[in-house]
């Protein structure tokens, strides 16, 4: 594994050049786009080092993480299995740092690193800490770099993971960061593990090229969309649809992405009319939290974007719908006992892609590999 803040950022075409986060200005970085970003994010070996945004995910990565997940998952069936994962990262420790509620992924978050036998140590309420004595927020994730090897960080702060990313690789001590979830702007690891779901889901039907997929609800605010839209870039000939209500409508930088992608994809308020061509179909809540005036989302009629039991009727025999959770009326419980529904299995999928992730950063990606190869191949 190369040494913490010394990642090396490949470029397409036939050159490698150092993109060290110690050896760029803050400002200079801060202003660069998303993609050029990206690079200084991995290491010298295409690992990721810090996971901040999607624009640092190529397809090979993401075929990787992939079936190491899988990999994982089998290796965990049986107590030898869990006892040798467990061994892996037991030297390790990761700091849970999560200032904005959360549930599923902080819990996903735990069961990977217990997996891979991380101790760890949390933060769920910024008011048990220093902060409350006026400690600024950039001191507290100092401070929890001195204890840990690893912090999970999820913010309602916009961009605040990235900042930290910059500041840790520019410390004596830098220690990797994983985005659970930053503001209104990216959630890397949901994409990851929708990514694992639709793989899993389409294996058996040429994979996640030429699939329809189908995003719902509140798109303007929803950081899961944002990140899955973009790594669905990664997949040849993958429609797009974005349908919503105007005000939730899904945002101009996220299409602009799309069209230099040169990706085929649509924005619609029929739902109805939407339903039958979909291979998934991607429900999400209100983002009613991100709210910048008093009941400002109940002002805005969503009810013709809840899917209901008759539109199982609609969708194909092979549309499998999601949803990243907490859902409110958006999903219709009767539809839970479908086989099309997968919003529970993508919740163990997080688990699963996220153990995966965590063993890629600390270069452990190889081990399990020849421990599938002797034990279960």
């Amino acid at each position: 594994m190369m040494p913490a803040g010394v990642a090396l950022g490949t470029i397409r075409g036939d050159t490698m050049r150092r993109a060290r986060l110690d050896q760029i200005p803050w400002a200079d970085f801060h202003k660069l786009p998303l993609q050029k970003k990206g690079p200084y994010f991995q290491q010298g070996d295409g690992r990721p080092y810090h996971v901040i945004i999607a624009q640092q995910f190529e397809r090979d990565g993401l075929d990787q993480l992939c079936q190491l997940a899988t990999r994982i998952r089998r290796i965990a069936k049986s107590k030898q299995g869990m006892e040798f994962l467990a061994s892996l990262l037991s030297h390790k420790r990761a700091m849970l740092d999560f200032s904005q509620p959360s549930t599923r992924t902080f819990l996903s978050f735990y069961a990977a690193c217990q997996i891979l036998g991380l101790r760890v140590g949390e933060v769920r309420d910024p008011a048990t800490s220093s902060e409350m004595k006026g400690e600024s927020r950039e001191d507290s994730v100092r401070t929890f770099s001195s204890y840990f090897d690893m912090i999970v960080m999820r913010t309602p702060q916009q961009g605040f993971a990235e900042r930290m990313a910059w500041l840790l690789s520019n410390t004596e001590r830098p220690i990797p960061i994983i985005n659970a979830g930053s503001g209104k702007d990216q959630h890397p690891t949901q994409a990851l593990l929708d990514i694992y779901t639709l793989q899993r889901s389409f294996e058996k039907v040429g994979g996640i090229e030429g699939k329809t997929v189908v995003f719902v609800g509140d798109l303007a605010r929803g950081r899961t969309v944002r990140s899955l839209s973009y790594l669905l870039t990664k997949y040849a000939n993958v429609t797009q649809y974005f349908v919503a209500p105007e005000p939730l409508q899904v945002g101009q930088d996220v299409l602009q992405q799309l069209d230099a992608a040169r990706v085929n994809y649509h924005v619609s308020r029929d739902f109805e009319a939407v339903l039958p061509l979909a291979d998934a179909i991607y429900m999400t809540r209100i983002q009613d939290e991100w709210d910048t005036e008093a009941a400002e989302s109940k002002r805005i009629d969503i009810s013709q974007y809840y899917f209901k039991a008759e539109h199982l009727k609609q969708i194909k025999m092979g549309t499998i719908i999601m949803h990243p959770l907490p859902r409110r009326q958006e999903i219709d419980v009767a539809v839970d006992h479908d086989p099309r529904a997968m919003y529970w299995r993508q919740m163990r999928n997080g688990m699963w892609i996220r153990t995966a992730l965590i063993a890629t950063i600390f270069g452990r990606d190889q081990e399990i590999a020849s421990y599938y190869q002797i034990n279960l191949k």
